[in-house]
């Protein structure tokens, strides 16, 4: 019986800890909303992310990237719901010898794995938070970054227009 073959996701050849920045957008397991609540909307008030207890280890993992790698950068990011977008840099590096190869791969499934151990020693048990793979884009110019960084500023406002939305 023939399976079905899965679609490959990152681009064939590109090398992912090529310098550069990075549009990286995580979804959760069957887009389960369990990252944030988008609140407010109305006439007079614009919608927030109000971060759930997952998304704030989410979210204090974010910034903790920081620490581990020294050529990686989160320059832009939000939380919503059910996904995460991120904008990533990888710049030069300090030591040109380094011990380790960062690449997006390495840095996503670190940063998943990171994620989804806290939450599961802060609610006493083992989670599956994460859909297996993760959408990636190779930022080709200023203009791309630009639109992409209104984009992840502008996506709280538009969620209930988002392809990730999933009504309640």
């Amino acid at each position: 019986m023939d399976l079905p073959k899965r679609k490959q996701n990152r681009l064939p050849d590109w090398d992912y800890s090529a310098l550069g920045a990075y549009f990286v957008t995580i979804c959760t397991k069957g887009k389960k909303k369990l990252l944030c609540d988008i609140v407010g909307g109305g006439v007079l008030d614009a919608p927030q992310v109000v971060l759930t207890e997952i998304g704030w280890i989410a979210e204090q993992e974010l910034l903790g990237i920081k620490n581990h790698y020294e050529n990686i950068t989160i320059d832009k990011y939000v939380i919503m719901p059910n996904h995460i977008h991120l904008l990533i840099r990888i710049a030069e590096r300090i030591n040109p010898f380094p011990t380790k190869r960062y690449d997006i791969p390495n840095v996503v499934g670190k940063y998943k794995a990171a994620v989804t151990r806290c939450v599961g020693n802060a609610f006493m048990h083992s989670v599956e938070l994460w859909q297996k793979s993760y959408h990636d884009h190779i930022v080709r110019n200023e203009a791309d970054y630009r639109r992409i960084w209104e984009y992840i500023d502008t996506n709280p406002l538009k969620w209930e227009e988002d392809c990730f939305f999933v009504a309640e």
